[in-house]
């Protein structure tokens, strides 16, 4: 096309501000519903499933904004395993993580500026009443779940997440049409949220965690990096995540896609016969 660069359109800088913009996406409106319902503790602003569907609901817009030029990955997770199943370059790992780092330290960022007034009311001392809105917490910093319980949750979770992604994503299996993929992983963080979201807040993304509560450990929440029974904690929601993006990808290879015809038109629940093109029916059998 006339007047269209190469470079503009398909080089490194461009995916890397995708992801930028859809992390910070992701976040504004995820930490953003969290600092809305601390800021009423009558509930009035809603409570958890108002934050699972948000949550959600943000996953959705954020890969609809990005998604055509980075691939929507905003999520490191994501990315690694892409990287390990799917071919993505590695060469360009390290950066995308980076830019989803970046964007999701900004929308923290946002959400700490926007709600100044409101959690400087509800918590003073910025402490782990309101930490919760950045970052997560085990048992969400109220059940009594170790970190090792948590880590144990951000295996299963993203494991179930990526599983379900790569599904939803692959043309040989019977992927979601229209572009209602979005929708479908957006539905697909709520019922994540709404299972198993009680033992350490359904992070399933480093990018989501450690950037918002380094926003959060910058304006004044010292404790951001440790846990309700002071530990450090940090680095659960990094680790269970790429651990079990892994999980959960292998499986999916190993258990569905290594099962799916090459050709999508096949329908592979068909007996063999079936599928036989170009015959002519018997007479008899019309």
């Amino acid at each position: 096309m006339r007047g269209v660069s190469t470079d503009r359109t398909t080089g490194l800088l461009g995916a890397l501000l995708a992801e930028f913009v859809g992390t910070m996406i992701l976040i504004l409106f995820g930490d953003g519903v969290v600092a809305q319902v601390n800021a009423a503790t009558d509930g009035s602003l809603g409570g958890h499933d108002a934050i699972a569907w948000s949550w959600g609901i943000a996953v959705t817009l954020a890969i609809y904004v990005a998604g055509r030029r980075s691939g929507a990955h905003i999520n490191p997770a994501v990315t690694v395993s892409l990287a390990v199943f799917e071919g993505f370059a590695w060469r360009k790992v390290m950066p995308y993580i980076g830019a989803q780092f970046l964007g999701a330290f900004t929308g923290a960022l946002l959400v700490r500026w926007n709600y100044t007034e409101t959690l400087a009311k509800v918590d003073p001392g910025h402490t782990m009443k309101t930490q919760g809105v950045f970052s997560t917490l085990p048992g969400n910093g109220s059940l009594p779940v170790s970190e090792w319980g948590a880590l144990r949750d951000q295996i299963i979770g993203t494991a179930v997440l990526l599983l379900v992604i790569r599904a939803l994503g692959d043309v040989r299996n019977s992927p979601p049409l229209a572009n209602m993929a979005p929708l479908m992983i957006g539905l697909l963080v709520v019922v994540i949220g709404m299972a198993l979201g009680a033992d350490a807040g359904y992070a399933i993304n480093p990018a989501r965690d450690f950037g918002p509560r380094m926003a959060s450990f910058i304006t004044g929440y010292g404790t951001a990096f440790r846990d309700q029974y002071g530990n450090l904690y940090f680095w659960v929601p990094i680790v269970g995540p790429l651990i079990g993006g892994l999980v959960g990808s292998g499986l999916y290879s190993l258990l569905v896609r290594y099962w799916l015809p090459d050709d999508p038109d096949v329908d592979p629940t068909a007996e063999p016969e079936s599928q036989e093109t170009g015959t002519v029916p018997d007479e008899a059998t019309i």
